[in-house]
């Protein structure tokens, strides 16, 4: 891309990292849900990779998970997973999880900030690191974990009107949430959810 759209872009989205954020759920738009006292949130973390692109702004890197995995199965979601004992924190282990699901190597990341954590259906405390990449790179989808690792504007996430509100039932209750659609991807739960956070901070 040239150099001053590079610029731009990540002086806008550090501008962006930089404003103060309240946390955020999957119940955000179900104030009438009643989240269990006592819960215990398990720590995970996710990187949101951006890559420069010939000739434009950048490109958001997601991966469409696998069918078979037990939480989210199919969802289109930030390469990333829960905190291990072994890691040296959420970042560590961000960067560790994107190592093994699309073969990111850590020394093409420079992480550029955190998101506010995120709070998931699945009982789990998410925080977003946000990253750029030094030079592109040949996704390796991890087997059994990743289906598919694909890439889009990133203007397109960061713009509040390409966001719709949807439902669905869950647990016998009507829930609400953020859908960001991008061609034959249907972006959507949490991932919709901590875009459209950054989406709105970046116009603010």
């Amino acid at each position: 891309m040239p150099a001053a759209t590079a610029d731009a872009a990540i002086a806008a989205l550090a501008a962006a990292l930089a404003r103060p954020g309240g946390e955020s759920s999957d119940f955000d738009l179900n104030p009438g849900f009643a989240l269990p006292s006592g819960r215990r949130l398990r720590p995970a973390a996710v990187l949101v990779p951006l890559l420069a692109a010939p000739g434009g702004g950048p490109r958001l890197i997601l991966t469409k998970r696998s069918s078979r995995l037990k939480h989210h199965p199919g969802q289109i979601a930030f390469p990333g997973g829960k905190v291990d004992a072994g890691d040296d924190g959420p970042v560590s282990a961000a960067l560790r999880e994107a190592r093994e699901e699309i073969g990111l190597d850590p020394a093409n990341v420079e992480v550029l900030g955190a998101l506010p954590p995120h709070e998931t259906v699945t009982g789990f405390t998410v925080t977003p690191f946000v990253a750029r990449l030094h030079a592109p790179f040949d996704p390796v989808p991890e087997a059994g974990e990743v289906d598919e690792v694909f890439d889009l504007p990133f203007a397109h996430v960061t713009d509040p009107a390409n966001y719709v509100i949807e439902s669905r039932l869950w647990r016998g209750m009507r829930r609400h949430y953020y859908a960001v659609p991008w061609g034959p991807y249907y972006i959507w739960g949490a991932t919709a959810r901590i875009l459209r956070g950054l989406a709105q901070r970046m116009v603010e």
